[in-house]
């Protein structure tokens, strides 16, 4: 017998509002697709050229529990 009992998936997004919006997607979903959100967080990344920022976007992870 498999029970499938956590999951954890990494986006990459372009600003942080999205960022956000995606974890509230996740919240409000738990209880018609039968999982608990356990951890949720964004880090922002940068990316820079002779010290200048030429390039960022936000890295979200979320982890879903399905049985406990």
């Amino acid at each position: 017998m498999k029970e499938l009992m956590k999951t954890t998936d990494v986006f990459k997004v372009d600003s942080e509002d999205e960022a956000i919006k995606l974890i509230e997607q996740y919240r409000d979903k738990q209880v018609e697709e039968h999982y608990k959100l356990t951890k949720s967080g964004y880090v922002l990344k940068t990316k820079k050229s002779k010290g200048e920022i030429i390039d960022s976007w936000v890295i979200v992870t979320v982890e879903t529990t399905f049985a406990e």
